[in-house]
């Protein structure tokens, strides 16, 4: 029976990562909110903390390898943007995973969320700094880039106000929109998920109860 639950676990994390793979495909510029053009959000974290929430910080790390190895066949960066995307939602599922853990309520969910969210802030804007940023100075001067960027958002000068008005506020965003979704579907999907990992005797206990 616990071989039987630990394979069932197996596939929902699979499923999991081959949904996060997909939508990491789906990019929407944030030009219209002032970000630079390079910027693009996409939701795949959204099943990677599904997974954090449900079997931990590890799944959600495993989901996010999985999604990147994938990637990575078709990357435009070299593996830089999925080396950096790792980074970014390993962060955020080890702080909101490793908070949740302790604290499973919704006011919980909603600081692990938080603390994800600030992770990701950060841990983004690390990356921008030392991954993505050096691997376009590659292909075009650094004035170019930053001509890029002050087009669409006259605050970017530089490379530190890009990160200050660019990175940071691109991945804030990106974080509380995932939040908010995970929010949105997480506690249907996880009934479901939590019942077919159920013996039938503890359904009907469960069952029973309510």
């Amino acid at each position: 029976m616990k071989n039987r639950m630990n394979t069932k676990k197996l596939v929902y994390i699979g499923l999991l990562a081959a949904v996060a793979t997909v939508l990491m495909y789906l990019e929407l510029p944030l030009t219209f909110l002032f970000m630079p053009p390079f910027l693009k959000l996409d939701i795949s974290g959204v099943p990677t903390l599904i997974g954090t929430f449900m079997f931990g910080p590890a799944a959600g790390i495993f989901i996010t390898l999985v999604k990147d190895l994938i990637h990575l066949l078709s990357s435009q960066t070299g593996g830089v943007g999925e080396l950096s995307d790792f980074l970014i939602y390993a962060a955020f599922s080890l702080s909101a995973g490793l908070l949740y853990r302790y604290h499973k309520s919704k006011k919980g969910a909603l600081a692990a969320c938080l603390t994800g969210t600030a992770a990701v802030t950060v841990i983004g804007a690390l990356t921008n700094k030392y991954l993505i940023i050096p691997f376009y100075s590659k292909l075009m001067p650094i004035d170019s880039i930053v001509s890029a960027c002050n087009e669409v958002n006259p605050l970017i000068d530089s490379i530190d106000a890009y990160i200050l008005f660019g990175a940071m506020p691109f991945n804030l965003i990106k974080g509380l929109i995932i939040s908010a979704l995970t929010f949105l579907v997480y506690k249907k999907l996880s009934h479901l998920m939590k019942d077919s990992l159920m013996a039938p005797e503890e359904r009907k206990s469960a069952t029973a109860k309510e």
